[in-house]
């Protein structure tokens, strides 16, 4: 039975040559994405600037109202589609997009690295990639083996395949599908296909191909449970994520305790988090997560 892990992990980014943090406060932050610098909303940061004075080639305003939304207005000239990047072996295009990000999630850097690890030792594993975004991450894993990579978003998966290009990986093996994660997870269960891990990072709220409406509080138990399926007692993990929720990361361990009680192991959960830049560098928290882990693959 995969015990729970009470005593919550912190799992922080310390930042690259592709991106810092450079400075963070009264509600916002200041980063460095290669050569360009940018300031976006950050509620978490209650605190007080270390500088005053924060020159920046854009800044994302948000809408004054709950809905989200809200635009870039840019001080310099920055590349509308974008400038290159990397993570490791990893290239990619990072872009100014309408919902405030960049074309990655640099908080997820430890995580890409931990994944790696669980992974040794494993003859060609099949992992798969749900909400799998503008693909990094499933770049890295398909340097240990075949990925399955699904998004909702056309565009986002247009955007993985041509960073599988850049970083010289047209030929890895991924799987790149544009697909509804809960209903193609579903029907791997029906194909009894199985996986040796899954990453999961859904987001609070989104629509699928064919208009399907995704929502994190009533369609993640399902999701998890079927993705608990695809797994078993000689796979190696199952990470999970989530940003902007009015839950606690003992939330989402509850749910994957009990969704692996048959499998062994371990469920930990904890925050995701970048530290800035520099001496007294704070550590701004980004998100929750939980992750199931099997023993076996630590031995």
């Amino acid at each position: 039975m995969a015990d729970l892990v009470e005593t919550p992990i912190l799992l922080t980014g310390e930042g690259w040559d592709g991106y810092r943090l450079l400075d963070s406060g009264h509600g916002r932050k200041l980063e460095e994405y290669g050569p360009y610098r940018f300031v976006r909303p950050e509620p978490q940061a209650m605190w007080t600037p270390r500088t005053k004075d924060w020159q920046a080639h854009g800044e994302f305003v948000p809408a004054s109202d709950d809905d989200g939304g809200g635009r870039w207005h840019f001080n310099g000239r920055v590349p509308k589609d974008g400038w290159p990047l990397s993570w490791q072996e990893v290239n990619f295009t990072a872009q100014c997009t309408p919902f405030r990000h960049l074309g990655f999630f640099p908080d997820m850097a430890p995580v890409w690295d931990w994944m790696d690890r669980q992974l040794e030792g494993v003859a060609d594993p099949q992992t798969l990639n749900l909400f799998g975004y503008t693909g990094v991450g499933s770049l890295s894993l398909a340097r240990r083996g075949r990925v399955t990579h699904v998004d909702a978003s056309k565009k986002s998966v247009a955007q993985a395949r041509d960073n599988a290009a850049l970083s010289g990986m047209n030929d890895a093996p991924i799987r790149w599908l544009v697909d509804d994660a809960g209903k193609f997870a579903a029907r791997e269960v029906r194909r009894e296909k199985r996986y040796d891990g899954i990453i999961l990072d859904p987001p609070k709220f989104g629509r699928g191909p064919n208009g399907e409406v995704w929502r994190i509080e009533d369609g993640l138990p399902g999701l998890v449970t079927d993705c608990r399926t695809l797994l078993d007692d000689k796979s190696r993990f199952l990470f999970l994520t989530a940003y902007a929720v009015r839950m606690s990361s003992l939330a989402l361990a509850g749910l994957l305790t009990e969704a692996f009680s048959g499998l062994p192991g371990r469920i930990e959960h904890g925050e995701l988090a970048v530290r800035e830049q520099g001496e007294g560098g704070r550590i701004l928290p980004t998100a929750i997560f939980a992750r199931w882990v099997n023993n076996e693959s630590e031995r």
